[in-house]
């Protein structure tokens, strides 16, 4: 069993309400503070297509026109409201928030080739200081909002952003076990990496493809502030297991 005082935790997790139920088990028995912050990147692709819109991504990022931001801000966060009324049936009550609450996001564009794509610059922390408090769960879709509307911000970026501006540790949840020396062989995971090593490991390609922008956003975290981040497979025990270091790869430290 988890401690009762466990410490509190910002975890990211995936867009995709399949096969949900054992995640939000999970987070809902966990007995200690929790900020989440969630993705949608399947169910947006989806929907855009069911709109007549194609999909472009320019490294790794999906290419957001003006005229898509609706659909990808809708998407968001219908599927907050629904993942926050599984966890609140489990017991732990729990708010959907966007960047447009409280301006609890505010953003810039990153680039003009993706459109409405942005990245963090400022967060309304003690409005989730205070939602926590009051024993509730925030629960973040990664909308931000600059002066010209929404900003559709990618979920691990923004996820990193919040752990670091309130200085929990971050627990990046995916669908592999963690940064593996070989790809094949879930065994060769690294149980816990430095900063500078996760460079090296970027450098000698052995992180690569879709576990960059995640090391990239568990640096960005400890950049900002948060003690420790880990890159982890959602399971059962799993936020127990990181918490023990059985678990994903921590990355800590320079």
């Amino acid at each position: 069993m988890i401690d009762v005082m466990e410490p509190a935790l910002l975890v990211k997790i995936g867009g995709s309400l399949k096969e949900a139920g054992e995640l939000l088990d999970e987070i809902g028995g966990y007995p200690g503070p929790l900020v989440l912050v969630h993705g949608g990147g399947p169910r947006i692709g989806e929907w855009l297509n069911r709109m007549g819109f194609e999909t472009h991504f320019y490294q790794g990022l999906r290419i957001t026109p003006p005229e898509q931001m609706e659909v990808v801000e809708m998407v968001l966060t219908t599927l907050g409201k629904q993942l926050a009324e599984g966890l609140s049936r489990r017991g732990r009550p729990s708010v959907a928030l966007t960047g447009r609450d409280t301006g609890l996001l505010e953003a810039r564009p990153l680039d003009p080739i993706l459109g409405r794509v942005g990245e963090v610059t400022r967060i309304n922390t003690p409005v989730l200081e205070k939602l926590l408090q009051a024993g509730l769960t925030p629960l973040i879709a990664p909308i931000g909002l600059d002066a010209q509307g929404p900003l559709n911000i990618n979920a691990d970026t923004a996820a990193g952003a919040i752990a670091g501006a309130l200085h929990l540790p971050a627990v990046f949840l995916t669908d592999v076990v963690g940064v593996l020396r070989d790809p094949k062989d879930p065994s060769s995971r690294f149980a816990e990496l430095s900063a500078s090593q996760v460079q090296a490991l970027i450098l000698d390609g052995t992180i690569s493809g879709g576990m960059i922008p995640k090391v990239e956003a568990a640096l960005n975290a400890l950049s900002k502030g948060a003690p420790w981040a880990t890159i982890a497979r959602g399971s059962p025990g799993i936020l127990q297991a990181v918490l023990e270091g059985t678990a994903g790869t921590r990355v800590a430290g320079s």
